[in-house]
């Protein structure tokens, strides 16, 4: 395992912690001050700066237990990554995901950009 892929496995694991927790300190720790987070690559408004990231943590937040997350690091390039997990939750839904991150040299996200699609057959119309 690389240096970068130790990195983002940090990385994830303090997401995971920030998850659960809800908790600003937690969540304010994963970012840079002026990160941008995408709930989708076509989010036309992301989070911009780490208060605003909080904030909109916070209000679309998840119940903890309510959740389960399964992921590692897919793919590390220089200051890029992507992790590739799957989140199942306890209404029967599942998420396949895939979170693209740009990292400062100190291990906080500038950039967070989710795909995540619901597993089901291909709408071929």
């Amino acid at each position: 395992m690389g240096r970068m892929t130790d990195i983002v496995q940090d990385w994830l694991d303090r997401y995971l912690v920030a998850w659960k927790s809800n908790a600003e300190a937690d969540i304010r720790a994963l970012f840079t001050d002026d990160a941008t987070y995408s709930g989708s690559p076509l989010d036309p408004e992301p989070w911009v700066g780490a208060d605003a990231i909080v904030a909109g943590w916070v209000q679309y937040h998840d119940d903890p237990g309510t959740w389960t997350f399964e992921g590692a690091p897919l793919v590390t390039d220089g200051t890029v990554a992507v992790v590739q997990g799957r989140t199942d939750y306890s209404n029967g839904h599942t998420w396949a995901n895939l979170w693209v991150l740009r990292l400062a040299p100190d291990g906080r996200a500038t950039s967070f950009v989710e795909w995540a699609i619901r597993p089901g057959p291909v709408d071929r119309g």
